[in-house]
């Protein structure tokens, strides 16, 4: 159900300059796309089988924003890949854990997405992340905007 680390995601004050950092070390933006339903733009910095998801605020209540404006730039998730959100949205309901949304939504790229609370995951905010079936209509590359 979870294969592998899917990105980890980090809030920034400006993808723009936050990026050189990773340039720097020979790493490249795959792409830059805007999810409007989040108030977030993402920056995708591939780095071996993961990422690293550079996460800029668009409006100033986007929950970018506000971890931004409470706790300052950095570490803000750890996103897992996941084979069947849906299911693992189920059954970690089902376990107790806390989960943010009642059904996964889409994200980035295409993906669908759910979120557990840091309350259940140790204090870190977890991301499930499942790709979108290739024929999905909804599906965009990373780097072509919503």
């Amino acid at each position: 159900m979870i294969p592998k680390i899917d990105h980890i995601g980090i809030a920034v004050e400006s993808i723009d300059e936050a990026r050189g950092f990773y340039e720097a070390m020979g790493l490249e933006v795959a792409g830059i796309e805007e999810v409007p339903r989040e108030g977030v733009r993402v920056a995708m910095i591939p780095c071996g089988e993961s990422k690293i998801e550079l996460l800029e605020a668009t409006t100033p209540d986007s929950p970018i924003a506000d971890f931004i404006g409470r706790r300052g730039p950095g570490l803000h998730h750890l996103c897992l890949a996941s084979t069947d959100v849906r299911a693992a949205t189920g059954e970690l309901r089902d376990a107790g854990y806390r989960v943010l949304r009642e059904q996964p939504t889409r994200g980035a790229g295409g993906c669908w997405v759910q979120f557990v609370h840091p309350k259940s995951a140790s204090g870190v905010l977890v991301e499930l992340s499942e790709p979108p079936e290739p024929a999905e209509s909804e599906r965009r590359p990373i780097g072509e905007s919503r």
